[in-house]
């Protein structure tokens, strides 16, 4: 049960004191896997890093953090990036890709459609980003409108989780595993998977502020050398029983879950991007959303390059022991 490890969590190698000291904040959730699996299979050890991988309560947090330096390294939903440089003003660049999102719209026993949520209350992490812009766009297609319906920030999925449990008037709200599986054994219902609805989404990736890239670009290529092993160590076939091990022992997760947490992460639609790489095209999804959503750029993307430098990922690409 990821809730209680919801606020902190250090995955620290075993490293000698030479090695170079890598802070790292994630949503807790199955799609950092790689993460954990770069950790205890000695990836980033190999690569000369210590890496600390810590939890975030919500995305605000996550983005004042990077933006401060308390930490290095950010994997959330790239859409974050994009809210730094375009509201923050902060001179962010997106590294890598991670995944779809692997979210599923879940709602109250009593919903039976989307249409059936006009006024009611949606819960979201921060209102203006990333998965509540997923959410919105869904409500749109189903002829729901801003004023349609409330709209609550409540922090990370396992906080939505917690208030769909506890407050019936919370209608809806994303969801990605393990806490889907949470939500549907509690008995709340799935209206489907958000990339059958709206399409192909590139959700978490790693991101960073661009000057500590350029000062740092050894240690970030080393790093995203080791999260690439760590992809592929996550996704293979031989690898399933071990994967699941690890987020039952590092996540507690619910062990009945934990084979289905594997399966969802392996599968390149809805689970991990090949390689941790950026989906291009799920990219320029998420800035069209954002445009059409939040009327940014006064309704037309921008180039998806304005955000992303994945040099860093080519050169660590030729640091992946084959």
């Amino acid at each position: 049960m990821f809730r209680m490890l919801a606020v902190l969590l250090c995955l620290v190698s075993t490293a000698a004191s030479a090695q170079t000291a890598v802070r790292v904040k994630v949503f807790p959730g199955s799609q950092n896997l790689p993460l954990i699996a770069g950790v205890s299979q000695g990836y980033f050890e190999r690569q000369g890093l210590k890496v600390e991988v810590l939890f975030t309560q919500s995305s605000q947090e996550q983005r004042d953090g990077l933006a401060s330096g308390d930490f290095q390294i950010a994997h959330s939903a790239v859409d974050n990036a994009v809210a730094m440089v375009e509201r923050a003003k902060k001179d962010v660049i997106i590294v890598s890709g991670g995944d779809s999102s692997m979210n599923e719209v879940y709602v109250q026993p009593d919903v039976k459609s989307v249409a059936d949520l006009k006024g009611r209350t949606i819960i979201v992490d921060a209102p203006n980003t990333a998965y509540a812009l997923q959410l919105r766009k869904i409500l749109l297609m189903h002829g729901l409108k801003a004023g349609d319906y409330k709209v609550q920030p409540i922090g990370a999925t396992f906080l939505r989780l917690k208030a769909l449990r506890e407050n019936s008037e919370y209608a809806a709200s994303t969801l990605n595993p393990p806490f889907s599986l949470e939500a549907q054994a509690a008995g709340k219902k799935s209206l489907g998977r958000v990339v059958d609805l709206i399409g192909p989404y590139q959700a978490t990736g790693a991101f960073v502020l661009r000057d500590w890239a350029k000062a740092n670009a050894e240690t970030l290529e080393r790093y995203l050398a080791a999260l690439i092993e760590g992809t592929r160590w996550s996704v293979a076939p031989a690898n399933r029983d071990a994967a699941a091990k690890l987020l039952v022992e590092r996540f507690k997760v619910e062990p009945a879950n934990a084979g289905r947490m594997v399966e969802y992460l392996a599968d390149p639609k809805f689970g991990l991007n090949p390689d941790a790489r950026l989906d291009l095209g799920g990219f320029r999804a998420v800035l069209a959303l954002r445009a059409e959503i939040e009327g940014d750029w006064g309704g037309k993307p921008p180039p998806a390059e304005r955000y992303l430098d994945l040099t860093y990922f080519d050169n660590a690409m030729k640091k992946v022991r084959n």
